[in-house]
């Protein structure tokens, strides 16, 4: 079974930074691009950032602006997500998702296999 396992979420304080982590299991993460999505309350979900499957290449939303990173480390099978100078508005439930695809896509429907996600909470 394909699995994807999000952890590290939490409740921060605004300004404050979080690390994600994205664990797979039951597949090796090699020639899948990777995902970082967000949904928040009554939102649809949106890309944060995504890598190639060789980490050469990452793209971000524009909401970013040089705050978040993904990273990843093939022989641990894992990905990662640095977030910096978090805000209120990046609260949501964050999950990270695999593309049996080339490239950096960020649509939601080019992900074959997706985490349960990880709560970020960014409130005084």
């Amino acid at each position: 079974q394909l699995t994807l396992v999000e952890s590290g979420g939490g409740l921060v304080q605004p300004g404050g930074s979080l690390r994600l982590s994205c664990a797979a299991s039951g597949f090796s993460l090699d020639g899948y691009a990777m995902g970082w999505f967000r949904q928040a309350p009554g939102k649809e979900r949106e890309v944060v950032g995504c890598i190639s499957s060789s980490g050469l290449t990452t793209s971000y939303a524009g909401f970013v602006k040089g705050r978040f990173t993904v990273s990843r480390l093939n022989d641990k099978n894992t990905v990662w997500l640095q977030m910096h100078g978090l805000k209120p508005e990046d609260t949501a439930v964050y999950y990270c998702a695999a593309a049996n695809r080339g490239g950096t896509p960020l649509d939601v429907d080019e992900y074959d296999v997706w985490g349960q996600g990880t709560q970020v909470t960014v409130s005084s």
